[in-house]
């Protein structure tokens, strides 16, 4: 069904405005154009968009939730990409071209996922995707870019499945099974917990791919899993599985789940009285997180790819630039969306041409790119090795505590 510029914005305006309300209907995901110069930070379905001239545009994909459970990652990876496209065609561009990118919103769905990267492959012809964050969003759409021969780099999806689709598929940011190691290690040797319990989202790779390797690694410690309580994203009432946590007494919980989702958590687990230390991933970070949680993710722990509190010149003046455009402190997304769209411009340098073969070469031959989420080098399966932060939640805001390296 047809739907009007005008009914289509102010739709999407509504979805990140007003309440999360899931439409009735699937449609095919449709961009918003608008030149870079346009764009306006506080709009959240503003897109960095260009309709490339004949010959003088290379145009890369960006495939990401503006819309829906993780709205919030979306639009930060959406900002940190813009700038690191607005900084190379300052600079240049590539090849005497200047730089675009059309953007689709997938509305945090997986279907939606994968028909944006369709489009963008054969419609728009793309000759890169950057996205997505959420894991089980890049498993659908991996496959079609794998199969078309456009390499895609998603900024933040950390389940290994997600690069083992094939060689086209990269990642700049570290996987599951280090960042569930991080968290076990810091709540065994540095919390000194032996018993805790899981609560996890089993409809998500991501979660489910992070309590797999916790259990095992804490396990592996010396300590004690007392349970593992599934839940379902997007549930709203969390207090049969709390109240199942609470009679197993652990000393932490952790919480491998999305911002959303954690922030009722941790609601309802005060109001029930569950007086435990939290812990989750990456999934965590969102200022949209203190605004639902408040004081109820007070003092809990999380693992990161980075902290704004890291005093190094790149990533500070990464700070500065950010704010000065979007009047925020980037979180981890947006520096990862910064870092994707940089290593696919360096690689675009680095090619012959601009040809899928051509740049997946260049892109799997990264080495000591500098990030400002951690230096990248990646490795044969496409995977960056990389340090993570730990992070606790002080104040309303996440403090650096500690680095793990792999």
């Amino acid at each position: 069904m047809r739907v009007s510029l005008f009914a289509a914005l102010a739709a999407l305006t509504f979805a990140v405005t007003g309440c999360e309300k899931k439409p009735t209907t699937t449609e095919t995901p449709k961009p918003v154009d608008a030149k870079p110069a346009d764009v306006k930070p506080a709009d959240p379905k503003a897109v960095v968009d260009a309709k490339p001239a004949e010959g003088d545009t290379i145009l890369l994909g960006e495939v990401g939730s503006l819309t829906g459970s993780e709205a919030a990652f979306g639009i930060s990876t959406r900002n940190g990409i813009e700038l690191a496209l607005e900084e190379a065609n300052a600079a240049g561009g590539v090849k005497g071209k200047k730089l675009a990118v059309r953007v689709y919103d997938d509305q945090s769905k997986p279907e939606e996922a994968a028909s944006a990267a369709t489009r963008l492959i054969t419609q728009d012809k793309v000759v890169a995707i950057l996205g997505e964050v959420a894991s089980s969003n890049s498993l659908a759409m991996a496959p079609k870019a794998q199969e078309a021969k456009v390499p895609m780099v998603s900024p933040s999806s950390t389940n290994p499945k997600v690069t083992e689709v094939g060689d086209y598929i990269f990642r700049v940011c570290f996987i599951d099974p280090f960042q569930g190691f991080v968290m076990a290690r810091y709540a065994h040797d540095t919390l000194k917990f032996s018993k805790v319990a899981i609560l996890t989202d089993k409809k998500s790779a991501y979660s489910e791919g992070l309590t797999e390797v916790f259990q095992k690694k804490f396990t592996e410690m010396g300590g004690r899993i007392v349970g593992v309580v599934a839940y379902s994203k997007g549930d709203t009432d969390f207090r049969s599985q709390l109240t199942n946590v609470k009679k197993l007494k652990p000393e932490g919980v952790y919480v491998p789940g999305y911002y959303q989702d954690v922030a009722l958590i941790a609601e309802q687990a005060k109001e029930l009285g569950l007086k435990v230390t939290m812990m989750g991933g990456d999934g965590w970070d969102s200022e949209k997180l203190f605004e639902l949680g408040g004081a109820a993710v007070e003092g809990s722990y999380v693992s990161n790819h980075y902290s704004a509190d890291d005093p190094s010149p790149r990533v500070q003046d990464f700070i500065k630039k950010y704010q000065a455009k979007f009047g925020a402190v980037p979180d981890s997304l947006a520096a990862l969306g910064y870092d994707s769209a940089n290593v696919v411009i360096d690689a675009l340098k680095r090619a012959p041409d601009t040809s899928g073969p051509a740049l997946r070469d260049a892109i799997a031959q990264t080495k000591d790119f500098p990030g400002v989420a951690g230096t990248i080098t990646l490795d044969e399966k496409r995977n960056p090795v990389k340090p993570a932060v730990v992070l606790k939640v002080e104040g309303g805001k996440f403090k650096y505590v500690d680095t793990i390296s792999p």
